[in-house]
């Protein structure tokens, strides 16, 4: 089934809230592994947001996949 563009606008959203979120805890110097956790699960879902091929053309996935590099090497 088709995502609706609210749909998208709302999944673009969610996937920017995983971006700042793994932005912030890749800036740290040092990880728990509760926050190892939480990077390994936002960059998770960042993954399978960018390999959604219905997005807007306006909608970027620069972002989205900066956070999956940066995150995934704080892992």
């Amino acid at each position: 089934m088709a995502r609706t563009a609210a749909e998208k606008t709302q999944d673009y959203k969610a996937a920017g809230d995983s971006v700042t979120l793994i932005n912030t805890l890749a800036a740290k110097s040092s990880l728990t592994d509760e926050e190892k956790a939480t990077i390994k699960r936002n960059t998770d879902h960042l993954e399978i947001m960018v390999a959604k091929s219905d997005w807007e053309s306006s909608q970027s996935m620069t972002a989205f996949n900066k956070a999956i590099t940066d995150g995934k090497a704080k892992l």
